[in-house]
């Protein structure tokens, strides 16, 4: 008879033991694929979430400037050598070492015109570039198409008093109001926005902006890195980081990643012990059976590789459904965990290798020493029982 058959056989005779150890284990294994899992997820949404918290690198001109103060009180203060920025310096961004990092470069020009009698401020956008910055703004009516279209505030829409499909003259040239923004609470509330090239040309400020506002898109971005790096290519302009939303909520996936890999940890514990437990009970249970087989022949490393088989096919079993649990439980738990509705589950081959790997180990580690202990049993004193 082949060792293999004798582990097969035993595992059938105490269905009930090795079902509990089964279950034991898939519970376990299930739970860490699933705290696994729904981290992974997490990132990956705010990965993908990340230009919806807006720019967190700003780009503005290089200028020294000196505050006036008098008797502390306040006079205001001037600005001298102030340097601008050129739009085709923006494509240097592109070259530095994280340039895969960037997701959205948005250049503004903005200066102030006269529209019927009110005195408003003009920002040149690229629409494309800053509809995919703030994707919180809520447009009545469309956004604009071209170059002859115009996107008002809500405020600015009240002073002017316009609605869409309008005109508007700006400086001797006729618009139509394409889109007004919904009240966002912001300084967008009293701005006019229009194409960036038409916006220039008004201003006279052609090939010129005001400030690029840059979203770094990842989860784990060395935005500090990124800084520098465009300041090295912009050697005129000043870079600064706002990363305050950022890392708000990485801390707050960083703690969810403690907690998950304490709670693992926890879980392999208890799994240990209820493989050490149960295969401990086994041999004790099995002290004739081990003495017979001792008695005819089977030498110790033939005991201990039948028990260790025995915990071997139960562990397989146990990191395969274990991997099916997991991933089920974190599907049905991420729409209720993510930020975002349609948040996607990461299918990952590392963790279902891992999971069934991580069984087999455990199961195999917890069931050495009760697989030793059945090697080392004394033949004689197991024959005496029966």
């Amino acid at each position: 008879m082949k060792l293999h058959t004798i582990s097969i056989n035993n595992l059938k005779r105490r269905k009930a033991k090795m079902a509990f150890l089964t279950i034991g284990l898939t519970v376990g294994i299930a739970t860490i694929v699933t705290l696994v899992t729904l981290t992974r997820s997490m990132s990956s949404d705010i990965e993908r979430k990340m230009d919806e918290f807006g720019a967190n690198i700003l780009i503005t001109p290089q200028s020294n400037g000196l505050a006036m103060n008098y008797g502390g009180i306040s006079l205001g203060g001037v600005s001298f050598d102030q340097r601008e920025i050129k739009e085709s310096d923006l494509a240097r961004i592109k070259t530095i070492a994280n340039h895969k990092n960037v997701s959205v470069i948005s250049p503004k020009v903005v200066g102030g015109i006269e529209v019927a009698n009110h005195d408003v401020l003009l920002v040149g956008v690229n629409f494309d570039s800053e509809l995919k910055l703030k994707q919180w703004w809520k447009v009545f009516g469309q956004t604009p198409q071209n170059v002859s279209e115009l996107l008002l505030g809500s405020d600015a829409a009240k002073v002017l008093n316009v609605s869409t499909g309008d005109q508007l003259e700006l400086k001797g040239e006729k618009f139509i109001v394409a889109g007004i923004l919904e009240q966002t609470g912001s300084q967008d509330d009293a701005l006019i926005f229009a194409a960036l090239p038409r916006a220039q040309k008004i201003l006279g400020k052609e090939g010129k902006i005001t400030l690029a506002e840059v979203a770094a898109l990842c989860s784990g971005c060395p935005i500090g890195d990124m800084v520098l790096q465009i300041a090295e290519k912009l050697p005129d302009a000043k870079v600064s980081a706002i990363q305050q939303v950022v890392e708000g909520r990485l801390k707050a996936l960083d703690q969810f990643k403690r907690f998950s890999y304490a709670m693992a940890a926890v879980v392999i514990f208890i799994g240990s012990l209820i493989v050490f437990v149960t295969m401990m009970g086994s041999v004790n249970e099995r002290t004739t059976e081990i003495g017979v087989f001792r008695a005819i022949g089977f030498r110790k490393s033939h005991i201990m590789r039948i028990i260790l088989l025995e915990a071997a096919l139960v562990s397989l079993l146990a990191g395969f459904l274990g991997y099916g649990v997991g991933m089920g439980g974190a599907k049905l738990a991420l729409p209720f965990m993510a930020e975002s509705k349609n948040a996607h589950l990461v299918w990952d081959s590392a963790i279902a290798f891992g999971s069934v790997g991580l069984a087999l180990t455990l199961g195999v580690l917890a069931s050495l020493y009760p697989a030793l202990h059945a090697s080392k049993m004394d033949p004689t004193e197991a024959l005496r029982a029966l």
